[in-house]
């Protein structure tokens, strides 16, 4: 271990560093302290701007210097030279509050790495002591997730408005999520001289009562309180029945504090709810007004822009809807995301408006949505989910929702179970959302076993459609063989991509030329050890990832009992303890395995022959005279004989010192490939144009139900790996297709840049419906798109969307709207499209039912 001495060298008069020693201390600071770091624990804000000076500074070269040795570095650019002291100002939302670090606002808008980064306290303390400057600006771990088990940095804590009532003041305050609230009463006690005991506190959300804040123990975050949310504060009637504002007159001053206005009728807001702003937009006519990117919320704005562009939904909320607000509605957010929606539609709609900023919108989303809170970037597609949802549920005409069970269609006729799976949703379900956006699919499961058909008809809200031009993949498996009659070597396969385990063992056979006398044992190994044996030949193949790591063995088939035995290698590790060096013997490499007898006694010689025999291809030429004798490299550390197939396992331990494993080319146990490995987009698949009515297909295809969603077969009374298949039943006026383009793996991401080809006019869906009593052309037209430009995790979402009356596209971005060609619409980044059904001369109405007097799709019904 390496003994970490911090040392103060400027401020305490000693020597200046060099960049790479000032590199080196820190680097050892930050390991120490991140490794240490615990909840409680302070880190400091720094902008980027002034760390990567500092990064610049401390990797530079540290060969400028001449053949006489001087120093060159007068000579370099700034980036080389020493940084001046910290200068935080930019991250500072008022530079005149630089000289007190006591209640200093930051921007609302920061983004960690791109405007400043965090750095441990032992960092932040080191570099200002070599640097000074400032203002410091720290800020506390808190636990987060869902079991409070993972750390954060709460760069933003919550910012609460307070008002007293019935006196009128009011002031702003600055606490962690974490606080309790009790400690908020106590610092509302303090700041407006009040008394513990005659204060309470409410939950004034949106200048309403929701909850009287009575549980002390409770933390704030527990409670839901939101950033920028009121807090009542409500004083007592005194003793003498008057009403006791407080012990004296409110404290003034702190830099956190706003107290000079008075508090506004409850009936107001208290600024303009969408903080209107100066950003002008195009046109004057309404619908191209642009919305203000409150910092990453590019995804809520594209989203929003497509709702409020679709015609319904526009008509509908610029009406008196308040009447079909279910109030009452436990699944609902008691009206008010209805609410915040119909208000922002009508100011979008408003004409020759100048840009606003959704935050009161944004706030009421997290407060029923937290998952959406902060300032991170978030998938468009996901909000919309929940936007239209929660907007059903907000606007649901059925205020009692009577218990309905609609029953298997047991051969009864498609049509009859379809009418009687839709009236059933409708009775429950019956909101604009539902006459605009829903539609039902017909779903055939097949037990594997019984042969058992299930067939329902479920309401969909949005198709999400997989973008694969083919119907096969590839896949790399790793093959053994326990004769050692051939080195290890990588198979690579092409399997159906639905298929099931047993298409990927016959493909494998095939391709490795398996004998007659021999048999494939499949397994999954993650971190040199085994994951699972895929015994089963129903697995589905998608329950295998393309980062997985598969490894087939080569065993002889045996009339006889055998017993088959794991051979996991293990290597040498010293560690340096506290007195002493300790011995550490940890896996790695591929994990063998071999048949032995269940009939005869099994010593510690028989499984070194067997370990020889299986590594000899391994070994390098200049041992291969000494092969001859087998060395002693296992020792058995489990072995349990059974006449099943039942395992024991042996570890290779003296296989793995370091005078034995020289012997070996061990590079074919160490690099074990990807089931398939993701490499750069290449220019042809890039461009290569892949229709929607593939990905419609490709949704529809039969297959298999993944291992962790298995279907309950009433006949065999058991959980099936059941064969799935959807069709189209009825479709909904305003269809949304989603386009799977995120991809997610145990490591890592992906985004698939493939072009889709998707129709402008003229989408034909009637051949995909499967009601053939419907004789009504599905014809359907774009009119908006959400699009997605760059990474996961980052990048950029903008909206392209028709307007109606111009007949004329545009490029919503944020609060720049311009007008675009209809040739420009399509590209690699579209993500979620909206489609409006159109209608035609020649169809046929199938009828159904209306609701409330607005457009309700009744094709639908």
């Amino acid at each position: 271990m390496t003994e970490l001495k911090v040392e103060c060298n400027n401020s305490c008069g000693g020597p200046q560093l060099t960049p790479e020693e000032e590199r080196v201390l820190i680097r050892d600071i930050a390991i120490t302290s991140e490794n240490n770091s615990q909840e409680g624990d302070s880190f400091y804000l720094i902008t980027q701007r002034w760390w990567q000076h500092w990064i610049d500074y401390v990797n530079q070269e540290q060969t400028n210097v001449t053949n006489d040795g001087s120093s060159m570095l007068e000579n370099c650019d700034s980036s080389s030279r020493r940084p001046a002291s910290i200068d935080n100002s930019d991250l500072i939302h008022d530079a005149n509050s630089e000289e007190s670090n006591v209640g200093i606002e930051i921007h609302d808008t920061l983004s960690e790495g791109r405007d400043y980064v965090l750095l441990p306290q032992e960092v932040w303390n080191q570099l200002y002591s070599w640097y000074g400057g400032g203002p410091a600006l720290a800020r506390k771990v808190i636990s987060s997730g869902l079991s409070q088990t993972e750390y954060a940095v709460e760069v933003y804590p919550l910012r609460l408005r307070l008002f007293v009532m019935p006196k009128g003041d009011r002031c702003i305050v600055r606490i962690s999520k974490k606080e309790t609230i009790g400690e908020l009463h106590k610092r509302a006690c303090e700041l407006f001289d009040l008394n513990l005991e005659q204060v309470c506190i409410w939950d004034y959300y949106g200048q309403r009562k929701h909850a009287l804040m009575n549980d002390m123990d409770r933390t704030l975050d527990d409670a839901n309180l939101q950033m920028d949310q009121d807090i009542l504060v409500e004083v007592h009637n005194n003793a003498n029945g008057g009403l006791s504002a407080s012990k004296g007159a409110s404290r003034g001053g702190g830099t956190e504090l706003s107290q000079s206005l008075n508090l506004t009728s409850q009936g107001r807001e208290l600024d303009n709810t969408y903080g209107i702003s100066t950003v002008t937009t195009r046109g004057s006519s309404g619908g191209l007004i642009g919305l203000q990117n409150l910092g990453n919320t590019c995804f809520m704005n594209s989203a929003i822009q497509c709702l409020v562009h679709t015609s319904e939904f526009a008509k509908y909320f610029q009406e008196d809807y308040h009447q079909e607000i279910n109030w009452q509605n436990p699944l609902g957010m008691v009206g008010e995301l209805a609410l915040a929606f119909g208000e922002l539609l009508r100011r979008l709609w408003a004409p020759g408006r100048t840009a606003i900023a959704p935050r009161q919108f944004k706030m009421k989303l997290a407060r029923f949505a937290p998952q959406f809170s902060g300032y991170n970037q978030h998938d468009s597609q996901e909000l919309l989910a929940f936007l239209l949802d929660g907007l059903h549920e907000d606007l649901n005409r059925v205020k009692h929702k009577p218990y309905k069970k609609s029953k298997d269609a047991d051969g009864r006729p498609d049509e009859e179970v379809a009418d009687e799976y839709w009236a059933n949703h409708i009775a429950r379900n019956d909101s604009i959302i539902v006459d605009v956006c829903q539609g039902q699919y017909k779903s055939t499961l097949v037990c594997p076993e019984c042969h058992k058909i299930s067939v329902t008809f479920d309401p969909f809200m949005y198709l999400s459609l997989p973008l694969q031009s083919t119907t096969t993949r590839s896949m790399t498996v790793m093959i053994f063989t326990c004769d050692g009659s051939a080195l290890p070597f990588a198979c690579t396969v092409t399997v159906p991509k639905q298929g099931r385990c047993r298409d990927l063992i016959n493909a494998l056979s095939s391709a490795c030329s398996l004998k007659n006398n021999e048999d494939l044992k499949l397994a999954e190994v993650r971190n040199h050890l085994f994951e699972r044996f895929l015994e089963d030949p129903l697995i589905s193949l998608s329950a295998i990832r393309d980062d997985d790591h598969l490894v087939a063995y080569k065993i002889p088939k045996s009339l006889k009992k055998t017993l088959l035995m794991r051979l996991i290698h293990r290597c040498q590790e010293q560690e340096m303890g506290a007195t002493q060096a300790a011995q550490n013997w940890k896996p790695f490499g591929t994990p063998l395995v071999s048949l032995i007898s269940c009939d005869e006694v099994i010593t510690r010689g028989d499984i070194q022959t067997v370990v020889h025999t299986m590594l000899s291809p391994l070994l390098r030429s200049e041992s291969l005279r000494q092969a001859d004798t087998p060395e002693p490299c296992l020792s058995l550390t489990a072995s349990e004989k059974c006449c099943e197939s039942s395992s024991g396992e042996a570890g290779s331990n003296k296989d793995s010192n370091a005078e034995l494993l020289e012997k070996y080319d061990t590079r074919y146990l160490e690099n074990l490939p990807e089931v398939f490995k993701y490499g750069p987009v290449n220019k042809k698949s890039r461009t290569e144009p892949l229709s929607l009515y593939t990905c419609l297909e490709a949704f529809l295809r039969e297959e298999p139900l993944v291992p962790e969603d298995m279907w309950y077969c009433p006949k065999c009374k058991e959980r099936r790996q059941a064969s799935k298949k959807l069709d189209l039943w009825r479709l909904p006026e305003v269809l949304v297709i989603h386009l799977k383009r995120f991809s997610y793996s145990r490591s890592m991401k992906h985004k698939l840049e493939t072009f889709v080809n998707f129709p402008i006019h003229d989408f034909d869906l009637t051949k995909y419906i499967a009601n053939k009593n419907n004789t009504q052309r599905q014809i359907y037209e774009l009119y908006a798109l959400t699009n997605h430009y760059g990474g996961m995790g980052s990048g950029h979402y903008t909206a392209h969307i028709k307007l109606l009356d111009e007949n004329r596209w545009y490029n919503f971005d944020d609060t720049h709207i311009s007008p675009i060609n209809e040739e420009d619409v399509k590209s690699a980044a579209a993500y979620v499209l909206f489609y409006r059904r159109v209608k035609t001369s020649d169809a046929i109405s199938n009828g159904g039912k209306s609701g409330s007097g607005h457009n309700n799709g009744s094709s639908m019904k």
